[in-house]
């Protein structure tokens, strides 16, 4: 039998490089199809808004339409229906498959269904806030997306509503007035800027930051520039959620880290699915008095 189990070895082994080139093939195709797209950075809150054209930040799906196939930033086609396709203009659109406010979860199932449901693709609607790879200012561009989306005249082909703002308080309120009303936040792109792609401070994203108190329950040696210090914190909330924290900190922090047992604060943006903080980013020791 000893010849078999070494004959049958080999065909597993060879079965597992072949199954390791063809995953490496198939994320190098992803790669290759990832389209070009503009990344916000994080606003100041002290930001002057009066260069930006302001838009409601939608926590949607990123999609972009290259006139024939609609793919996600990363570059995977979407499964979507014919009539959908059928309905979207023969020129690059970028933008947010869109399903409402609060409406992510729903929406991410919708959409990586590999067979796509007519029914749930009825409500989604694809929210329009560039024109890739298209001449003028971002202002010029929006007057054309504005334009293309009413000759489409389709309802769930909707240009996204960019608008002026007076001052920072005047940025303050329209935030507020977001968040309270179930939105994500603010996106704030230059008025004059050309089209570009990559990480820039043209386009800037402007989201509350929430705080909350932990218990640091462990510490996670630093590696790098921070070996013999500490990485990051382990922490509990009140509620039982553990997680790390490892953004924050200054060197002196990181060299004499809060105790076990020590009760901070933290700052973070949101819930993820599960219920823990993202970007959650040390603030403080909670002094106790």
């Amino acid at each position: 039998m000893k010849p078999i189990i070494c004959f049958t070895a080999m065909r597993i082994a060879a079965y597992a490089i072949c199954l390791l080139f063809a995953q490496s093939a198939h994320a190098q195709s992803d790669s290759a199809n990832a389209p070009r797209a503009l990344l916000a950075n994080v606003a100041n809150t002290a930001i002057d808004p009066t260069p930006y054209l302001v838009s409601e930040k939608y926590d949607g799906v990123r999609a972009i339409w290259d006139g024939k196939t609609l793919r996600s930033r990363s570059g995977n086609p979407f499964n979507v229906p014919a009539w959908f396709i059928a309905k979207l203009p023969p020129r690059s659109l970028d933008g947010e498959l869109w399903l409402g406010r609060g409406q992510f979860e729903k929406l991410s199932g919708y959409v990586r269904k590999t067979t796509p449901q007519d029914e749930e693709w009825r409500q989604i609607k694809y929210m329009v806030f560039e024109l890739p790879d298209t001449p003028g200012t971002f202002e010029q561009r929006y007057q054309q997306i504005k334009q293309i989306v009413a000759t489409a005249n389709w309802p769930q082909l909707v240009a996204v509503e960019q608008f002026l703002l007076a001052d920072n308080a005047a940025l303050k309120r329209k935030l507020n007035e977001v968040v309270r009303a179930g939105g994500e936040g603010l996106m704030l792109h230059l008025a004059d800027a050309p089209y570009i792609t990559g990480r820039n401070d043209a386009l800037l994203k402007l989201k509350p930051l929430e705080d909350a108190e932990a218990t640091v329950i462990g510490h996670v040696p630093g590696k790098g520039k921070y070996v013999g210090m500490m990485g990051a914190l382990q922490v509990k909330t009140v509620d039982g959620k553990r997680f790390q924290i490892g953004t924050g900190f200054t060197d002196a922090v990181r060299a004499n880290p809060p105790a076990v047992g020590t009760l901070i604060t933290f700052t973070y943006r949101g819930l993820t699915k599960n219920g823990l903080p993202r970007f959650a980013s040390y603030l403080r020791v909670r002094e106790k008095f």
